[in-house]
């Protein structure tokens, strides 16, 4: 039985090609010279010898050219490698330009072929007047062994350092070997340089030209110590000009190419380094007037017909023994209404609407403060220029803070109704306030580039005061201008409304800060203005709206489509 299993078992083992072989070699069919029948071949001898011959054929071809290289031409080729040198070099991106809203140049890349340098230098404008707007560069820079170690233009201030980024485009690269005397061997662009963007400013270089103008020419004819000024759309935002004055030049602090001025502009104790049109805070002065004229008519404290009394002086009675306290006027007004004191800056007036005085209620302080910050005049405007500041409206919480031995007084609520005390705002701060009041509540948000905002898109804020209670204010500012403090800008070719301010500083009282604001035209209004000098001598007689003057007459000239 066992004997059974094994043999059906054995029907199914594998058939080995051995088994075939011998097999198929008793069948007479195949012929056996032509393996037929046989699975496997066996390689001849020959091609072994073959492979060997092509193996060292290829070796020796190799051992030769490598002796050829390295022992007879060796020497030729290490000199080679020492008189021929690699290098990747940046290869600079072209700056973009940046033109004002008419398309006037004010930075362009400078391409004189008679330079040396490896980029295009900057060229500014050569005006007076732009150096805190348009700001300056620092240039690649290379160390003792060539190598650029900043290769990128890099702004410091003003517009070149805002939007430094958009101007600067994408620096490309390039490979190539030069020879001991610096002959290129083989040059190569690895990757191209990406120019930058050009930019358009809402700027008008001949309004900017114009304002600067009246402020340095104030300035030094009356010896004030700097000054600043604004122009805005008062619809749109778009700042038309801001300057500040005492300027450094943008071509100098570019290139660095006079150390001596340099370092005058450093020791200058004008502060020519700061943007005083938003990195400046002052005492406001009577500026504020309009805005306090504005909510004591909101809040219903006063009508703009009611008259008050200004003898030159308001006098609080001691209730004690002892002095009274007498606060003054800048001189003696007799009776004025809300228009009338706005025309003339009757102190006395807003003594009374700010702090109140016997029957007349006043705003008292924390409506003052509600009032003036509801036009901004405490914050950021949000301008696209670096160093803005923040102002300050005083409080009884900033009075704790400073001054915690000493209490609130209703003096000082006279004083801040007045702009005195511890108000503090910025010129760009005030001219977007302005243009809120010329607007009938407006706000706008003050920018530098042109078109960069839809104009159903611009961030604005809304003040739903009565369309009357402005008219008001319209009004007293229009008689500043024609009978009150600001009859110089009284011009034949626009009406102007407007508000002046003149605001003691210091501890002596020696120096007076002057403003003048306002907008125009005044029946359809499209721009408003502010003009700060700074610290002038307290018995000067030409105040800011001197500089506003030679400012308009000029641009009537340069830009007469502004008065239409």
């Amino acid at each position: 039985m066992f004997r059974f299993f094994k043999k059906r078992k054995r029907r199914y083992l594998d058939i080995t090609p051995d088994e075939i072989l011998l097999d198929v070699r008793n069948l007479p069919a195949f012929n056996m010279q032509q393996f037929e029948g046989i699975i496997e071949r066996p390689i001849p001898i020959k091609t072994f010898h073959s492979l060997l011959i092509i193996f060292f054929t290829v070796l020796i071809i190799f051992a030769t050219r490598i002796f050829y290289i390295q022992i007879i031409r060796g020497g030729y080729y290490a000199q080679k490698s020492e008189n021929i040198s690699s290098e990747t070099e940046p290869i600079f991106a072209s700056r973009g330009n940046i033109l004002d809203r008419n398309g006037e140049f004010l930075v362009v890349n400078d391409v004189n072929p008679d330079t040396t340098s490896p980029f295009p230098l900057r060229k500014y404008i050569n005006q007076s007047g732009f150096g805190s707007l348009l700001g300056y560069v620092s240039y690649p820079k290379r160390d003792s062994s060539g190598n650029y170690w900043q290769s990128e233009f890099v702004g410091k201030d003003g517009i070149e350092k805002k939007y430094n980024a958009r101007l600067s485009g994408k620096n490309g690269y390039r490979f190539f070997e030069a020879d001991v005397k610096g002959q290129i061997k083989n040059d190569n662009v690895i990757e191209p340089a990406v120019p930058g963007e050009d930019l358009y400013l809402a700027v008008d270089a001949n309004v900017q030209k114009s304002l600067y103008g009246g402020i340095q020419y104030l300035a030094e004819m009356s010896g004030y110590k700097g000054g600043s000024g604004v122009v805005m759309d008062i619809w749109t935002g778009e700042l038309i000009a801001i300057t500040s004055y005492p300027q450094y030049s943008s071509s100098i602090m570019s290139t660095g190419s006079d150390q001596d001025i340099i370092k005058a502009y450093i020791s200058d104790s004008r502060k020519v380094f700061i943007n005083r049109a938003v990195g400046g805070v002052y005492t406001p002065g009577s500026i504020i007037k309009p805005f306090l004229a504005l909510g004591a008519l909101n809040e219903g404290i006063i009508s703009p017909s009611k008259n008050i009394y200004s003898s030159g002086q308001l006098v609080i009675p001691n209730p004690y023994v002892g002095e009274d306290t007498v606060f003054k006027d800048w001189k003696a007004h007799g009776y004025v209404d809300m228009r009338k004191a706005l025309a003339v800056s009757s102190n006395v007036y807003f003594y009374q609407i700010g702090g109140g005085f016997e029957s007349q209620k006043g705003l008292g302080i924390a409506n003052i403060g509600k009032y003036t910050k509801m036009f901004g005049l405490d914050k950021k405007t949000g301008v696209d220029i670096d160093g803005e500041r923040y102002g300050n409206v005083p409080s009884i919480e900033w009075k704790k803070k400073y001054f915690p031995n000493d209490p609130w007084r209703v003096g000082d609520t006279y004083h801040t109704a007045i702009g005195q005390y511890g108000f503090q705002v910025t010129p760009i701060a005030m001219a977007r306030a302005v243009g809120g009041i010329a607007s009938y509540g407006t706000l706008v948000t003050p920018h530098l580039l042109k078109d960069e905002v839809d104009p159903k898109l611009i961030k604005t804020e809304k003040i739903d005061f009565r369309p009357a209670d402005y008219d008001v204010v319209h009004e007293g500012m229009r008689m500043v201008v024609t009978e009150g403090t600001g009859q110089v800008l009284n011009l034949p070719y626009v009406k102007i409304a407007a508000k002046s301010g003149t605001a003691q500083v210091g501890i002596s009282k020696a120096l007076v800060n002057s403003w003048i604001v306002g907008f125009f035209p005044y029946e359809n209004p499209k721009y408003a203005f502010v003009i700060m000098m700074e610290s002038g001598q307290a018995n000067a007689v030409t105040s800011a709206a001197s500089a506003m003057r030679h400012a308009l007459e000029t641009m009537y000239t340069s830009a007469p489509e502004y008065f239409k």
